[in-house]
């Protein structure tokens, strides 16, 4: 059985890593195709072609980490199809190799490419993402999702914070920052604005900062003091994670960081549905690649004629296409439409499990 295992594994890991190349070869053409424009459009900020390089690999792990089910998929049909048609299996069948065995075997890798999934996008693909928009920062100037830049709240104590953080900078400089605080009836009592500031442990520190504080009585006994602080410390529990988090698209985080600003987003009375749902969508994406190889596994009982073959690894394409576009539209329906966040970000993988068990007991168990 060990000999057998191996044998299956090894094609399935070649097959696997040469589809995985491919893909990756397609993406990084179209990734630098995308840079000769940012090269004529930075070339005075000094932007050149090997920064333009250095962001193209810095995105290889974002990609490998989107692709590794599709090529699970393909690799494994691929390998089963052929072994379908030189009649290996049906010899392996002969010597023992029951379905729910075949089947077991091939969760056994499954784990294996569930653990690389999960640690390219969990480890990898994140701090690469965030190296790799630092490095455009450089010459781009600075990380913004906009003139409105990225709203945050946080409660401290009989105060309500609302915080508008305009851009990072490469560094991690935040700038164009405005923090106003309320009292728990909803008044305005004070607004600290600085053009620059720098996040420490456990607070910021606003540079050239103006602070309003609002004193809010009788119309003749109402007035804003003003006051100029060349360093304002501000206490506050928002760290450099949750901020890149509002900047950037939750796709490129950790697991543990969409955790964390997640929970900071409900103790503060924010809406976390698009965080929540992309956590759970980072939990069970890798478990996609258990689905991809019992989807793969019946085409080893099908009865190919020669030259057959292709039609099935196209079909097997294709349902891979359709499982990713799946996974995309029911986040984004999920979101639209509240629903649960772990559902949403399960029910591709269920589906095409419900699909494949079916698709095993019709083809293989009826055998």
């Amino acid at each position: 059985m060990k000999t057998i295992r191996r044998l299956i594994h090894g094609e399935i890991i070649t097959a696997v890593g040469f589809v995985a190349l491919g893909f990756l070869a397609l993406f990084v053409f179209f990734d630098i195709v995308d840079q000769l424009q940012a090269l004529n459009r930075l070339a005075s900020s000094g932007y050149q072609f090997k920064h333009a390089l250095m962001y193209v690999g810095l995105l290889i792990p974002g990609h490998l980490y989107e692709l590794l089910p599709l090529s699970v998929l393909i690799g494994s049909i691929f390998v089963m199809a052929r072994f379908a048609q030189s009649s290996e299996f049906t010899i392996l069948r002969t010597g023992g190799l029951g379905p729910w065995r075949a089947l077991g075997s091939l969760f056994k890798l499954g784990l294996v490419f569930v653990a690389l999934t999960f640690f390219v996008g969990d480890y990898v693909a994140p701090v690469a993402n965030r190296k790799a928009q630092l490095l455009k920062a450089q010459f781009q100037g600075l990380i913004t999702i906009g003139q409105t830049g990225a709203w945050l709240k946080e409660k401290q104590q009989d105060l309500n914070f609302a915080v508008n953080v305009g851009a990072m900078s490469s560094d991690g400089q935040l700038t164009q920052i405005r923090i106003h605080a309320f009292s728990a009836d909803g008044r305005l009592k004070y607004m600290a604005s600085a053009p620059s500031a720098r996040i420490g442990n456990g607070e910021w520190l606003l540079s050239n900062a103006e602070q309003r504080d609002y004193q809010l009585g009788s119309p003749s006994a109402s007035h804003i003091d003003i006051q100029r602080i060349p360093a304002l410390h501000w206490p506050t529990e928002i760290s450099t994670e949750m901020v890149a988090a509002a900047l950037l698209s939750p796709d490129r985080m950790q697991t543990i960081g969409l955790f964390q600003y997640m929970n900071h987003l409900v103790a503060n009375g924010q809406n976390a549905q698009r965080y929540e749902i992309e956590f759970w969508r980072k939990v069970f994406y890798p478990l996609s690649c258990l689905v991809m190889l019992s989807l793969a596994l019946p085409f080893a009982y099908l009865h190919f004629r020669s030259g057959h073959i292709t039609g099935y690894v196209f079909g097997g394409v294709m349902a891979g296409i359709s499982f990713y576009l799946l996974n995309n539209v029911f986040g984004y329906m999920g979101n639209l439409n509240n629903w649960q966040p772990w559902l949403t970000s399960a029910a591709p993988a269920l589906i095409y499990s419900a699909i494949s068990l079916a698709t095993f007991g019709w083809l293989v168990l009826r055998q």
